[in-house]
């Protein structure tokens, strides 16, 4: 069986703890630390001293991570990238109550963006809340709560899904998206099944799984998470994306396009996102420097500070994806990412 991360992989692994003095006191803090109680943590000061101290490793810090306690600060609520869809919405936002992800994507942003492979949680989720609470006021809002990280992951340890759930069904007017290559569906399965929390299971050909999504479950394993989902009446969407520009791929995303719907009833799901690999400029530099690989180092073309396939590439990719799913999906559930087509 793939090793991939589990609830009592994921709770072993993170074998330090740093808790940053601002953050000493808060209940989150005592709830996360009561489940992990084989660690000893130990208190810093600030948690940037530990987070962007100079000389780490990300690539190896991945193998076993450290988990990092804090107090987050404002702004609490950021919109939405231009990477990335925005499915329609007028208030399409992101908030990071967590940075960094238990699984190790090799084409993951991350390694462009932070500079440690270690994990930290934001315990003031609160603040975050009072912060949305004060937005929907003046507006409805779509919020992504799993971009920086996989929430979905993480819950075993830090129950933040469950309080996020709790919010969605005191605010109408709240729209949550929760990212995430989880299987581990038993966290899920607790929280309350309501229309406004999407569960957007990114999914991946094996042959992509086992190449570049180190530490994730199988297409297999995601699969069944979806079906459970999906039983359950939540809102599901599916995220093929990035679909990487792979050897044989056109045979390779043709038969797991098919092979996702021969198991996946079309009609069940929200919708589904489709987009090639892209990255900022300044992340795809650092991530050159930390993890030098053939996703890093592919030939892409640079347009408006992106880095992405050569337009050709794109639109080749992009077509094929859009003739197998229109055979299962009307043209109105289906997004695309495609800057440069």
């Amino acid at each position: 069986m793939r090793h991939s991360v589990n609830t009592a992989a994921l709770r072993k692994s993170f074998s330090r703890v740093y808790i940053e003095e601002a953050a000493l006191s808060h209940d989150k803090t005592a709830r996360i630390l009561s489940n992990l109680p084989d660690v000893t943590p130990v208190t810093v000061k600030d948690y940037k001293h530990v987070f962007n101290r100079p000389g780490q490793n990300a690539a190896l810090q991945k193998q076993a991570p450290a988990l990092i306690l804090a107090v987050k600060k404002p702004p609490y609520l950021y919109a939405g990238a231009p990477v990335c869809q925005s499915f329609g919405e007028a208030h399409f936002t992101y908030t990071s109550c967590a940075m960094n992800c238990p699984y190790d994507c090799e084409y993951c942003y991350l390694q462009g963006m932070y500079p440690s492979g270690d994990v930290v949680l934001y315990v003031n989720t609160e603040d975050i809340f009072a912060e949305v609470r004060r937005v929907l006021k003046e507006h409805p809002l779509y919020l992504c709560i799993s971009f920086d990280t996989d929430l979905t992951a993480l819950e075993p340890v830090t129950g933040y899904l469950k309080d996020w759930a709790g919010l969605a069904a005191e605010e109408p007017g709240l729209t949550l998206e929760v990212r995430t290559k989880c299987a581990s569906y038993d966290s899920v399965a607790v929280l309350p099944v309501l229309r406004n929390m999407i569960f957007a299971y990114t999914l991946s050909p094996d042959a992509v799984i086992r190449a570049f999504e180190h530490r994730t479950p199988s297409l297999e394993r995601r699969l069944a998470a979806v079906k459970q989902a999906i039983h359950d009446g939540r809102q599901v969407r599916l995220c093929f994306d990035p679909m990487l520009h792979i050897p044989d791929f056109a045979e390779v995303y043709g038969t797991f396009f098919d092979q996702v719907f021969s198991e996946i009833d079309a009609e069940a799901i929200r919708d589904a996102s489709v987009g090639t690999f892209r990255i900022g400029a300044d992340y795809l530099k650092r991530m050159r420097k930390v993890r030098p690989s053939e996703i890093s180092y592919y030939p892409y073309t640079l347009s408006d500070g992106v880095y992405q396939y050569s337009p050709a590439e794109n639109t080749t990719m992009l077509r094929l994806a859009r003739e197998k799913l229109l055979a299962y999906l009307p043209s109105d559930k289906l997004f695309f990412w495609e800057e440069m087509t």
